[in-house]
């Protein structure tokens, strides 16, 4: 028999629709997964303990990430929804931007990585600043601005703490203690990136939501390749990463991941679930910088 490991829960059915946006926005980073959170759809993530058994390890500790592949500046993502059953409509639409860059922060290297989602209102704002070693990509610092609100962590190892030196932190006293080192889950597109990934490849990753549950290993699949179209017509080959589980109440999703194998760029993901799509496209890099614009 396989056995599942519930990695979130929780059920859209009660709220009402004009909250949808902010509750779609909020449990994307605070649960993990945008694909579980549809209207009337309770879901959770879950994976199988067999297949866990079989992929590489990895977390800080095994040095699996190929750091010197992560490439530091602005990249920015369009985000957005297709529910088939509406034709002629697109819902929820985000603008993210991750600015990546390598400094020094109390005389050891890291590596910075600070973010800014858009959506069409300014509830759906979320700006994060994330710190990580630049050896291995293990956490260092956390800090979350969400509607008003700010959620700032320290986070070692062994644990991750409220950071009692930010004012207004709403997060000031928690705790959580590991049993082994983890990688920060709002920076999954990033550890994608650094991941060794070749034919047949899976991989157990230990990623943690600041804040939440305690971290789980979430396993991903190296399914096969696939060229796609960029810019100017251009080929490029890629990586396909996958990921699939099953909600509490039958329903299936699965994530796909387009990952070039020459540069190490994640290019896009589509997620299905619940007869619905989430799709998720890097903007080519002649792509504005918004907020150099805005006063």
């Amino acid at each position: 028999m396989v056995e599942f490991v519930c990695m979130t829960e929780m059920d859209t059915s009660i709220l009402p629709e004009m909250n949808l946006l902010m509750l779609i926005h909020r449990y994307f980073m605070h649960l993990g997964r945008l694909v579980f959170m549809m209207v009337l759809l309770a879901a959770g993530c879950f994976l199988p303990a067999a297949v866990a058994a079989q992929a590489d390890t990895v977390n800080p500790a095994t040095h699996q990430l190929l750091v010197s592949a992560l490439r530091p500046g602005l990249r920015q993502y369009l985000v957005y929804f297709q529910n088939p059953k509406t034709p002629k409509k697109l819902s929820y639409f985000w603008y993210w931007m991750r600015d990546i860059s390598f400094e020094k922060s109390n005389n050891e290297k890291v590596i910075a990585i600070r973010q800014h989602w858009l959506g069409s209102d300014t509830n759906s704002y979320r700006s994060v600043y994330s710190l990580n070693s630049a050896d291995d990509f293990e956490p260092l610092y956390h800090l979350e601005s969400v509607s008003g609100k700010t959620n700032a962590y320290n986070w070692t190892a062994a644990a991750i703490t409220g950071d009692d030196t930010v004012e207004g932190n709403a997060r000031k006293g928690f705790r959580l203690d590991f049993t082994t080192p983890n990688f920060n889950w709002n920076l999954d597109i990033e550890t994608f990136e650094m991941l060794p990934l070749a034919k047949g490849k899976s991989f157990a990753i230990n990623f943690y939501d600041a804040g939440l549950e305690p971290p789980q290993y979430v396993v991903y699949t190296v399914t096969g390749s696939e060229i796609i179209t960029t810019l100017n017509n251009e080929k490029v080959d890629c990586w396909k990463l996958y990921t699939e589980g099953k909600a509490p109440g039958g329903a299936v999703y699965s994530e796909t991941y387009w990952i070039s194998k020459k540069e190490h760029e994640f290019l896009k993901e589509e997620d299905a679930f619940n007869g619905g799509f989430r799709y998720k496209i890097k903007l080519p890099g002649a792509t504005p910088d918004i907020l150099k614009r805005f006063n």
